[in-house]
């Protein structure tokens, strides 16, 4: 196997070959794949092909970092020569080629010296000096979740903030205005260091070090049905500490309900400081979106029946679970079916293809599925808290829900008398329950009730409400 780096900021890959040209030429990745054009013929030919896609009628932007198949069919192979001129001289043999395209850091900087370098320099930083917010969504992997609604509201309210974003790559497009900082880099230490407040959805990672009057604002990502942190079963003295450090770096946690609130401050020891019960910013979408403008960009037809399938990760897997064809459900139901991983599969799975199947893994923002589909089918993850908003019906597909709640995780109540939906355990019943129209009027009263408890102040203005707080608290200034 030979592999052959390059920068994700180059715009085209070129490979030149000799004899007779191929008639295909494909970079293959987990997430994302194009087509070369190919030119000439006879002595010599040429692939050259885009580093930049465009996904969901969205813009063009370069591919995600990662190992790429260079497959070229129906040509005569000696060894293949690439460009840029970056890899000028650089000799790959076909059989076996792989690309892998690299973030766009120099690479002095990727190694153990030069992250020092850069931490050190973070350390060192005054921090705090700039008028600005620093979000992060899933560890980089996406604009999305409650800080990108925050962004939003943040931009109407005080559009003269400056807004960075931690980003795995460029691939990860950030809100108009917003500036993009590769995680790693030099200038994603500084943003670092120098904004005021931090808006993330989960740990923060790296060495960080709170600077003088800088805040930590930590959305959280999900009502938990699941038990969390130092809740989860089995007694882990490293895990219990590490939880503890972590919740010490954060000085609000948002809650989407009071439920919430009284698990969160729990299971983070997560005492003496406020939590902030607003409802999720990212679901202010599910209230005032437009699902027909979502789904035009998703290539689905009108009158189009719409299910979304969105398991949770499992902490004994790697990738997502595979207890449904896509494919076949699509056409057991005579349905479109979007197939939406966990934040934690993005790296480590691939799309899933098929008939009338489109993988949204690695789609932006969960709200604006939620709001394209006529029906969830998911299991523990809590986008069930999350989907209730719309009123549309639910399904929970549990093969391993003995496994799940006895062994992995556990629960903080029993899914199995409070679900607003059947709970099926094979794709036979799943299909058989998304037939049956009676299932809407047998949950209707449960619905409701889960409606009320966890979904009371998700009113389409709870993103409004926490930067009216932010504001407030002068954690910046308009």
């Amino acid at each position: 196997m030979t592999t052959a780096r390059i920068d994700e900021a180059a715009e085209t890959l070129v490979i030149a070959g000799a004899g007779q040209r191929p008639t295909t030429a494909e970079l293959i990745g987990p997430r994302a794949r194009v087509d070369a054009r190919v030119t000439g013929g006879g002595k010599t030919w040429k692939a050259t092909f885009p580093l930049r896609a465009s996904r969901w009628g969205g813009p063009e932007l370069p591919l995600p970092t990662g190992d790429y198949e260079l497959r070229i069919a129906g040509a005569e192979f000696g060894d293949l020569l690439i460009a840029p001129e970056v890899l000028a001289g650089v000799r790959i043999a076909v059989d076996g080629a792989t690309v892998r395209i690299a973030a766009p850091i120099d690479p002095a900087y990727e190694t153990s010296e030069g992250q020092a370098t850069l931490e050190g320099r973070y350390v060192a930083h005054p921090g705090a000096t700039e008028n600005a917010v620093f979000f992060e969504s899933f560890y980089g992997r996406t604009v999305g979740c409650n800080p990108q609604a925050i962004d939003r509201a943040l931009f109407a309210q005080a559009p003269d903030v400056v807004r960075y974003w931690s980003v795995v790559d460029l691939s990860v497009a950030v809100p108009d205005g917003a500036i993009a900082v590769v995680e790693g880099s030099p200038e994603w230490w500084r943003a670092r260091a120098a904004s005021r407040l931090l808006v993330v959805n989960d740990w923060l990672r790296r060495r960080f070090v709170r600077k003088p009057g800088q805040k930590v604002l930590q959305t959280w990502h999900g009502t938990p049905l699941k038990r969390l942190a130092l809740h989860r079963p089995g007694f882990d003295p490293r895990r219990m500490a590490a939880v503890v450090k972590e919740s010490r770096r954060w000085d609000v946690l948002l809650a989407q309900n009071t439920y919430s609130e009284r698990i969160l401050r729990k299971a983070y020891a997560f005492f003496g400081r406020p939590i902030w019960v607003e409802g999720y910013p990212r679901n202010d979408a599910l209230v005032t979106g437009d699902a027909a403008g979502i789904r035009g960009d998703l290539g689905i037809a009108d009158g189009e029946r719409v299910l979304l399938y969105a398991p949770t990760w499992r902490d004994d897997l790697t990738e997502m679970v595979d207890f449904i064809d896509p494919e076949e459900l699509a056409r057991q139901t005579d349905s479109v079916v979007l197939v939406r991983g966990h934040s934690r599969t993005i790296d480590t799975g691939r799309d899933r293809a098929g008939a009338r199947v489109i993988d949204v893994t690695g789609y932006p923002e969960t709200s604006k599925l939620l709001l394209a589909a006529d029906v969830l089918i998911t299991d523990y993850s809590s986008v069930m808290f999350d989907f209730s908003v719309t009123g549309k019906p639910m399904f929970f597909l549990v093969p391993d829900l003995d496994h799940y709640r006895g062994e992995l995780r556990g629960f903080y109540f029993d899914l199995a008398t409070r679900a607003p939906g059947p709970l099926v355990h094979s794709q036979d019943e799943l299909v058989a329950a998304l037939a049956d129209s009676a299932h809407e009027s047998v949950y209707a009263e449960r619905y409701a009730a889960w409606r009320a408890q966890f979904n009371s102040r998700d009113d389409g203005h709870s993103a409004e409400r926490v930067v009216a707080r932010i504001l407030d608290q002068g954690y910046v200034t308009r």
